[in-house]
């Protein structure tokens, strides 16, 4: 522990003392500590892939009050829900048709049993169905007969019943005779009622739980008012109730514990229900403690005493001592201990209402697993049943559930995690609910039941939701088994494999930024502290014509791409830049020698370029000003301006560039052309042929000689349905492929036109009048124009969307497409919600292959943003785990993929943040990582030397790099330098001669010879 501690920050460390030197224990606080060096894909808190262990019990849950309905019928009395429903106060009103109905239908409850394939059914006895009054006297037979044969029936199909004796239906003659749990006195009636249990259906119960989340009896039924029976009282009388459930529930522990436990073998527990909360600032030991007092005020009210010492938190003492009572000694020992098991309640009543609830100005979570770790801190490690969990829908949901099924793979993967990881002792898991009913104050305005049940019919069918259909396959497969997209994968690339780095536009310079190597003039700056520069006469230094690498950007940019082994970098060119008003008579030849000098010094590096003729963004189209003016994309002029643009940049460059992608992402250009669907078909219209004519030239002009490929790059994310058990959502992601990539690369690499699919489903709209959509008409000229117009596939893939059917109307682009998207944050997402998908990379290479043939396929972007500086460990994990799917896409299913390109260099500086290197230009770890991998060429089994390197060829040393790069720097130093030797020189000379002189002037004797004293003189000198 105090090893993990120093990991941290002083600030941490700090706040373990504190609670040291307080006398705190650190028990369930020490859950909200967190490592601040704990890696956001750390393998423990990502979603886990793994299998429960072999006897776990898979449940479901329902209780009496819900689901049973036939409130008057065969002598069943009434509770005080029925009373508390029926109030002109209430908003809602029931009847015997408004529930499910089970105690009618209990074959079809089965039937739903069976379909689950669940090893646990967790079910209430209606009290007022076996004793209408409460008082156990005579019992109502007909009552009795139907809970004996439900539990034959759990039986025969080897179902586990786990039984609650009280979940909330009182009898209604015990509240209005005694006052309900504020009466010490129904601890005697309940434990009679509970011995009544024990005798007639123990012999087949194994799991008692006696009350089903008492703080919300108390707090609810008795402090606010919202559950029965509807009293707003003080807060004397809420601990009231909860004191004598816990009594309640003791004396019935004990009973069963001394009567019935040596015979039946069962266990008996008392289902406690809470909410989670994290801290504002997790490095707060103030917030952390009011976490803490938070969570005693809830569950720890009756977790303490149950579950641990016997007696209630000291936060609620201190807190509320004039009026929480209090435990004699001998209840606290008759209290303590009285659970076989925890069973913990974590669903949406435990969460609301939320201004009611302790929070202590912090925040609530649905993390399931971090609440698990706290009750085992806090109680000694027990064994914990998942007693009920789940979340709800608007009634108007019927059996499209799709949000349930990410928040319970949540939830059940956050249970895997805490077994596996925490070494918590989950046994079994209940999920909320078995079917649709009565959602206590909310009536039937929500929806809980894995089964839809349509309250007015009178069969009440039992229909499988989606998520009756996810649980179901949970089950049978034990959990979250390992898929084959999970699987790491080694091997290689072959040899000639690209290995890029992908950047936006490069803004050209006019000129050279360092033009003093051109000067040969010498200058000393400073010298009489005015700041000037002043020329050293008589020094004349060599000069040298101007290099690219005088170039400031072009300088930056090699010294960061030699920090790097890949073998490709493409970037963009700046069409404004280069032809200001789009016509060939305002060619910017200054750019372009910008340009070829970056072109030609990368080459020098072994670095080959790919070169994006034009890259439009959501934030500039990226067009000469001109062209901009007049319409853009809408005017069929810009076509032939790009043709001709395209033309000078394979004139100019294209000796140095062999591989060209004309226009990066036009199928996102939906972005900016949205005033209408007809403006963005038309803008990818004239895209579409503007780039098929620059193929054109370039296949009839220059690739005799040049010997390049050009093809253009589209936005291809993958698209699941959100919702695999629907078939709308089907259809929904299959025809996000359609009009997201099809509209382009049909036409391209299939027909020469727009996908079918995509015309009859706007055919179909504007039939029912939703749309006034119309793809445009190519000629058969222009059809023959754009169909093979490309030499390879080239996508940039990010992320995996997750798609619905939304049916919608109006004449726009997005509109037409009638998709929404979902998040499942079960998934590893980027600070900007870009999910961490894998395999949807391997499933789009498959999709393309199958659409259109065995083509080259270059992945020419594919990045997550990650917000850290000096640490991107999620950059690190997702460039291995999408090129491991690349990899397999290659030598598993045989996709010709050429060459893969990370996005991007450096970062902008503003967010997001998707670069290898920081805007200041400082590398970031990943660098070092995709290094690596470019190394090995790919992930081998065993690390070597790289197989492709030639054994005739060296690269080129770091020494040689560095020189090649910084040589002006060197240059100007050695310069310096030599004018310094020189100066020194002449100094020392004109010191020495004038000390000469002056000791021949002064020396002895005064008689030498004039000739002999010269001769020495001119000897010495």
């Amino acid at each position: 522990m105090l090893v993990w501690y120093r990991k941290g920050s002083l600030a941490l460390g700090a706040l373990v003392f504190v609670w040291i030197v307080t006398g705190f224990d650190m028990n369930g606080r020490s859950v909200w500590i967190k490592d601040p060096n704990l890696s956001p894909v750390n393998e423990t808190q990502m979603f886990l892939y793994d299998t429960f262990p072999p006897e776990f019990l898979w449940g479901v849950g329902t209780s009496a009050f819900q689901v049973e309905g036939s409130q008057r019928k065969d002598g069943k009395g009434p509770s005080i829900w029925e009373y508390f429903i029926q109030s002109p106060l209430r908003a809602g009103s029931m009847t015997d048709d408004d529930s499910s109905d089970s105690y009618t239908f209990l074959e079809k409850d089965l039937s739903a049993l069976d379909f689950l394939g669940v090893s646990s059914y967790q079910f209430s006895i209606s009290w007022p169905r076996l004793f209408p009054t409460g008082v156990v006297t005579a019992v109502n037979e007909k009552g009795l007969h139907y809970y004996n044969r439900l539990l034959n029936s759990l039986l025969h199909r080897r179902i586990e019943p786990v039984v609650t004796l009280y979940h909330w239906d009182l009898p209604l003659t015990l509240q209005e005779e005694y006052g309900g749990w504020k009466n010490e006195s129904l601890i005697d009636i309940f434990s009679d009622f509970a011995m009544f249990c024990f005798k007639a259906f123990g012999d087949r119960v194994k799991y008692w739980i006696t009350v089903h989340n008492p703080y919300l009896v108390a707090w609810q039924g008795y402090g606010t008012g919202i559950h029965a029976p509807g009293e707003r009282q003080e807060g004397a009388a809420v601990y009231t109730v909860g004191h004598n459930l816990i009594k309640a529930h003791a004396r019935v522990w004990h009973q069963y514990n001394k009567y019935f436990r040596p015979h039946q073998k069962g266990f008996l527990s008392i289902t406690l229900g809470s909410y989670w909360i994290e801290p504002n600032h997790s490095k707060d030991a103030s917030d952390i403690t009011k976490c803490q007092q938070s969570m005693q005020a809830t569950l720890g009210w009756f977790a303490k005493p149950i579950h641990g010492d016997g007696d209630y938190p000291e936060e609620l003492k201190s807190k509320f001592a004039s009026i929480l009572p209090n435990f004699t000694k001998a209840e606290k020992n008759h209290i303590r201990g009285t659970a076989d098991f925890f069973a913990f309640s974590f669903g949406p009543n435990n969460f609301i209402p939320q201004n009611m609830l302790p929070k202590m100005g912090q925040n609530f979570s649905l993390n399931l697993r971090e609440a698990l770790k706290w009750i085992k801190l806090e109680y000694h490690s027990p064994r914990i049943l998942i007693a009920e969990n789940g979340w709800f829908t608007k009634s108007s949901v019927k059996t499209e559930d799709t949000t349930v099924i990410y928040i319970m793979k949540g939830f059940i993967n956050k249970v895997l995690q805490a077994i596996k990881y925490d070494k918590i002792d989950v046994f079994g898991y209940t999920a909320w609910s078995l079917l649709d009913g009565f959602e206590w104050q909310h009536a039937y305005s929500i929806r809980r039941g894995l089964f839809y049940v349509d309250f007015n019919s009178k069969e009440k069918e039992r229909i499988p939701k989606s998520s009756a259909l996810y649980y179901k396959q949970i089950i049978q497969e034990n959990g979250f088994p390992m898929k084959e997209s999970t699987l790491s994968f080694q091997s290689r690339f072959p040899c000639d494999f690209f290995w890029g780095m992908a950047e936006s536009v490069i803004k050209a310079e006019s000129a050279a930024s360092s033009p003093q190597f051109r000067d040969p003039n010498l200058y000393l700056w400073n010298v009489t502290g005015d700041g000037l520069f002043r020329q050293v006469k008589g020094v004349q230094l060599k000069t040298r014509p101007a290099q690219c690498t005088d170039f400031v950007s072009i300088k930056k940019q090699l010294e960061l791409l030699s920090k790097t082994k890949i073998t490709h970098y493409r970037f963009a060119l700046s069409w404004s830049l280069i032809l200001p008003t789009g016509e060939l008579s305002s060619i910017n030849r200054q750019v372009l020698r910008y340009y070829r000098c970056m072109v030609s010094e990368m080459i020098k590096l072994r670095i080959s370029p790919v070169v994006t003729l034009y890259y439009p963004t959501h934030r500039s189209l990226g067009l000469p000003g001109p062209l901009l003016q007049n319409g853009g994309w809408l005017n069929q002029s810009t076509i032939q301006a790009f043709r001709n643009y395209a033309e000078v940049c394979f004139q100019k460059l294209g000796d140095l560039v062999k591989f060209w992608i004309t226009i990066n992402e036009p199928n996102r250009l939906s972005d900016i052309y949205n005033n209408s669907s007809n403006d963005t078909y038309q803008a990818a219209h004239n895209l579409l042929i503007a780039h098929a004519l620059a193929w054109h030239v370039y296949d009839e002009k220059y690739r005799s000689f040049q010997r390049g490929q050009v093809s253009l790059s589209l936005h291809s994310d993958w698209a699941e349905p959100a919702n695999s058990f629907i078939d709308t959502h089907r259809k929904a992601a299959e025809r996000f492929l359609q009009f997201e990539i099809a509209w382009f690369s049909d036409p391209i690499f299939k027909t020469g036109d727009y996908p079918v699919a995509m015309r009859e489903y706007l055919r179909h709209k504007n039939s029912k009048g939703l749309s006034r959509s119309a793809l445009p008409h190519f000629t058969s000229e222009e059809k023959k124009l754009i169909k093979g117009a490309a030499d390879f596939y080239a996508l940039n893939h990010f992320t995996t969307r997750f798609v619905i059917h939304e049916a919608k109307n109006g004449s726009r682009y997005e509109f037409d497409r009638d998709v929404a998207f979902l998040q499942d944050f079960t998934y590893l997402n980027s600070p900007s919600r870009s999910a961490v998908v894998p395999e949807g990379l391997r499933k789009t290479l498959n999709w393309i292959k199958k659409r259109y043939g065995n083509t080259d396929v270059y992945v020419t972007a594919s990045g997550i943003d990650d917000h850290s500086l000096n640490n991107d460990e999620l950059r690190k994990y997702y460039i291995e785990k999408y090129v491991q799917e690349a990899l397999k896409a290659h030598h598993i299913d045989k996709v010709k993929i050429r060459g893969y390109f990370a996005f991007k260099l450096t970062d902008e500086k503003a967010k997001p943040r998707f670069g290898f290197f920081t805007s200041d230009s400082k590398a970031k770890p990943a660098v070092q990582f995709y290094n690596r991998v470019i190394s090995s060429n790919g992930f081998p089994l065993e690390p070597s030397e790289n197989v492709c390197d030639s054994p005739m060829e060296k690269a080129p040393c770091a020494l040689c790099l560095s020189l090649t790069l910084k040589g002006p720097l060197i240059f100007f130093g050695c310069c310096l330098f030599s004018t310094f030797l020189l100066l020194m020189s002449i100094i020392l000379f004109h010191k020495r001669k004038r000390r000469k002189w002056y000791w021949a002037k002064n020396s002895q004797p005064v008689c030498t010879p004039v000739k002999t004293r010269y001769k020495n003189v001119l000897n010495q000198m």
